[in-house]
């Protein structure tokens, strides 16, 4: 996944060509899994090519959606893709950063953010990619503190990490008194460890809902719940 000019999904199109990070699983993951329910105000931090933007528009009638990225390329392309799409008069991309932009005013009913989570120093022929990939540029503990300023006290922050991080995310949503509400393990395949995590949080405190997403089973073919969570985006699955 990733690779095409243009990523095509049941309801609209992404222009997959100028940002550095590329329509992918986890991006897809993490707009299908989020809750939208009663979110009208919706912030996508990172949002890439906007495919997580406009996976949400799709899901929420109604919702006005912001995506913001650092990258110059990044939100040209977002902004022609949500113009492309059939809910142009309800997305916006914003060039900026996330942690000081005075262009992002909350409070939002619910942020999102698949953001870049590389610690070591990765190395490839596109440095734009590079920097995307690293969590220096958008450490956990400065994400958690500005989310918490910009949620609504009542809104949700869903977010995709990697399962090595798993002691980290809590220790920094705490710090920034975000309770999680929601937590899925992402397998993928069957029995093997989990690779990718789901979260959720809330400024209220819950019982939290935990389960586990297995992505295929060991033939290879997606198990009945990762389709039906992608069936209503993907045209081939």
């Amino acid at each position: 996944m990733g690779k095409e000019k243009v990523f095509r999904f049941k309801e609209f199109a992404v222009s997959n060509e100028r940002s550095p990070m590329k329509v992918g699983t986890d991006g897809v993951l993490l707009g299908a899994w989020c809750r939208v329910d009663g979110a009208q105000r919706v912030l996508d931090v990172g949002t890439g090519t906007g495919v997580i933007a406009l996976m949400l528009a799709q899901r929420q009638p109604g919702a006005v959606i912001t995506g913001i990225d650092i990258d110059h390329e990044a939100s040209l392309e977002a902004t022609a893709n949500f113009a492309a799409s059939p809910w142009s008069t309800r997305l916006v991309a914003i060039e900026g950063n996330f942690l000081s932009s005075e262009a992002l005013q909350g409070p939002f009913d619910l942020i999102v953010s698949n953001p870049p989570f590389f610690t070591r120093q990765v190395h490839s022929p596109n440095e734009r990619r590079d920097a995307a990939r690293n969590a220096a540029a958008l450490p956990f503990e400065s994400l958690f503190a500005r989310v918490a300023k910009l949620l609504a006290p009542e809104g949700r922050f869903a977010l995709i990490t990697p399962a090595d991080a798993r002691e980290d995310i809590h220790l920094h949503a705490a710090m920034a008194s975000l309770h999680v509400t929601r937590f899925t393990m992402v397998e993928p395949v069957s029995g093997r460890p989990a690779k990718r995590l789901l979260w959720e949080f809330s400024p209220l405190p819950a019982p939290t809902l935990r389960d586990t997403l297995v992505l295929h089973d060991n033939e290879g073919n997606a198990t009945p719940r990762y389709a039906a969570l992608v069936a209503p985006f993907y045209l081939h699955f």
